[in-house]
């Protein structure tokens, strides 16, 4: 019996109800969920009961008290997932060893940003940079709250940790900084690998207990529906609900044998994606290119000044449709009178009358931003840092910046022409 069927074998009793899917490896993309006869429409496909889910309420109490009272749900699941390998004798760890089985290794995440080396982090877009900084200043504080217990769990201080002695003095701390740093980094990275589990596999939930939790910590792991993988059109993915009884998913159109069945992770360009997955799609309609660098670089101070106080400094974007609204804004703060610009600002004029100009200033930024793809492509193309895979993530993604650039870049040209 293979890791998938031991999943099935184990979740059935519990009351996980498969109507119609069933898991499937799909290459390159680890495993799915396949439609295994005909899925009509509103069809209830799988049921997850609430006795399933590891949740805040299922880490254990004795690892819950030894761990900061502030520490996140990300965290202590995490602590939870990481510790009970530590352990693989215990009770926990037999509870669950079905599901843990089928989550996907280390090997498997680690087009995840969070695990490429610092070289190849630099090179991401700008807006994956951002979202990284902020993904790794949460792994950072949840990691300093486990390593003490981790340590002392995997190291055999099984008393100090029973009796919940595990903060670490000044003087202690400066030895296991000199000292105990590279024995520290494979329970880090186990940790981090854990904390990239939960990242990539939870779902939104929350109870009476976590409702006074931030929105972020309203998360539980849930078995087999973990397997559904991504699609970006959320108008024929299944609808997920839940209750206190558990979580629904239904079919929202007609499934044949065969067919892969998708959830939507949610409306995510591919920076989000890359950062919080480890993935990046080809055909993303919520993709798009984030412009700040190259506005903001043609603006003088007295000009983003007014852009600030009128709420338009920042967040300029590229999508399948063109320019946004905020980056006409800006841009016409380069080409056009102050009242001109200030009626286009009310609402008061379309801005049909500087158009043009808007759209030869445009064309030169998105000029600008294709040059810079194309030197991020050939750049990244030409290391050696990293894994190999990990550089082809990172190629794609500018590669999809650069088709986008491209894209709009011939409409412009096609719309000056005709």
């Amino acid at each position: 019996m293979d890791t998938i069927e031991q999943l099935i074998a184990w979740a059935g009793p519990k009351g996980v109800k498969l109507n119609g899917l069933g898991p499937q490896r799909m290459p390159g993309r680890g495993i799915g969920l396949v439609a295994t006869r005909e899925i009509q429409p509103n069809e209830i496909v799988l049921e997850i009961p609430i006795a399933c889910l590891r949740t805040l309420d299922t880490v254990p109490k004795p690892l819950v008290r030894k761990l900061p009272p502030k520490m996140s749900v990300h965290g202590l699941l995490a602590a939870d997932l990481m510790l009970d390998g530590v352990n693989p004798s215990s009770e926990e760890h037999s509870r669950y060893a079905a599901w843990d089985a089928v989550c996907p290794t280390p090997e498997d995440l680690s087009t995840a940003p969070l695990l490429w080396p610092e070289e190849l982090q630099a090179l991401l877009p700008r807006a994956a940079r951002e979202l990284l900084d902020k993904q790794k200043a949460k792994f950072a504080k949840d990691w300093a709250g486990v390593r003490p217990v981790a340590v002392a769990t995997a190291g055999g201080a099984e008393k100090d940790v029973a009796s919940g002695s595990t903060s670490v003095n000044a003087s202690q701390q400066g030895t296991d900084d000199k000292d105990g740093d590279h024995e520290d980094e494979g329970l880090k990275a186990r940790y981090k690998h854990a904390w990239l589990l939960v990242n990539t596999r939870t779902f939104y939930y929350t109870n009476a207990k976590l409702k006074k939790r931030p929105r972020d910590d309203h998360m539980a792991l849930q078995p087999v529906a973990d397997l559904f993988n991504h699609t970006d059109d959320d108008s024929v993915t299944c609808k997920v609900s839940f209750d206190y009884r558990g979580f629904s998913f239904r079919a929202s159109k007609i499934y044949n044998p065969g067919d892969e069945v998708h959830i939507c992770y949610g409306r995510h360009g591919n920076d989000k994606l890359l950062v919080e997955y480890g993935f990046a799609m080809d055909e993303n309609r919520w993709d798009e290119v984030v412009l700040d660098e190259v506005v903001l670089a043609k603006l003088d101070e007295s000009q983003r000044d007014v852009l600030e106080e009128f709420g338009f400094l920042g967040k300029y974007v590229l999508d399948r449709e063109g320019v946004c609204y905020r980056t006409q804004v800006a841009v016409r703060m380069l080409c056009c009178k102050h009242g001109e610009w200030r009626r286009f600002v009310d609402g008061a004029d379309d801005g049909e009358a500087t158009q043009e100009a808007v759209d030869l200033l445009v064309l030169g930024m998105l000029r600008e931003s294709l040059s810079t793809a194309a030197t991020k492509i050939e750049e990244v193309g030409g290391m050696a840092v990293g894994r190999p895979e990990q550089r082809e993530m990172l190629v794609r993604r500018w590669k999809q910046i650069y088709q986008i650039l491209q894209t709009h870049i011939h409409r412009i040209v096609g719309k000056a022409q005709s």
